[in-house]
């Protein structure tokens, strides 16, 4: 299987919010429209490189140490939010910034998010057939129990 790649719309969440609430207007939300982010299953998160992060500027969240692909390990910004649109799909998650030379990747965590699937025979990221309206999230260690009558609301264990 060849490398794939999709095409992903990339937002400033806050500015989202602050558009939402009308203090800023929709005109002014910072967005990049991404035509070729590398889909890794064996990255984590979503990374962008430093031309991506200077057009969206994102709040810098933190730093974390990142190792690259060549064993390298890097200081990086983690910035966010970012929310990431794919075709009728959304996340919105945290990214590294990596130098401006590196290629943005699309990790495992927004894509689980998003219910997304690699079809191999056609080598691209596709919505998932069996769910093609609206993602599906597994929680698998949570269960609801019903409370006791002289209680109000759901319980989780």
């Amino acid at each position: 299987m060849g490398l794939i790649y999709a095409e992903v719309e990339l937002f400033n969440a806050d500015d989202l919010t602050r558009a939402h609430d009308n203090v800023i207007s929709k005109d002014d939300v910072r967005s990049l429209k991404v035509e070729k982010i590398l889909v890794d299953t064996g990255a984590v998160m979503l990374t962008i490189n430093e031309p991506m992060q200077a057009h969206l500027q994102c709040r810098v969240l933190g730093r974390h140490i990142v190792e690259l692909a060549d064993g390298e390990q890097q200081e990086c910004d983690i910035v966010g939010p970012v929310e990431l649109r794919f075709k009728n799909r959304l996340t919105i998650c945290r990214a590294i910034v990596l130098p401006s030379d590196c290629e943005p990747l699309l990790g495992a965590i927004p894509l689980e998010d998003m219910d997304v699937l690699i079809d191999p025979l056609r080598q691209e990221l596709i919505v998932h057939p069996l769910r093609p309206n609206m993602a599906r999230i597994k929680i698998p260690s949570i269960r609801l129990v019903p409370l006791p009558a002289d209680a109000t609301g759901p319980s989780v264990l």
